[in-house]
């Protein structure tokens, strides 16, 4: 079940986790929290990458920071 609005808001307050990243999430279908509490950091950051063709996402040490809070976030909503 994708996301509810309360869920994206609360995933929007965890640190480093913005709109971009929750779209990211989303286009990968990591849109409900036991698909993302199941999803391996580098995976995502890979999956990332190869959408925006950017390196960034595997190299930055923020989007890093800002997928690993994500994924602790959904492992605490599961």
């Amino acid at each position: 079940m994708p996301f509810t609005p309360e869920q994206q808001q609360s995933l929007l307050a965890q640190k480093g986790v913005g709109k971009t990243v929750l779209q990211r999430l989303q286009q990968m279908g990591l849109d409900d929290t036991a698909k993302l509490a199941a999803a391996d950091v580098d995976d995502i950051l890979q999956q990332g990458a190869a959408l925006t063709g950017s390196t960034c996402w595997k190299n930055s040490p923020q989007a890093k920071a800002a997928i690993v809070a994500a994924v602790e976030w959904a492992k605490t909503q599961s």
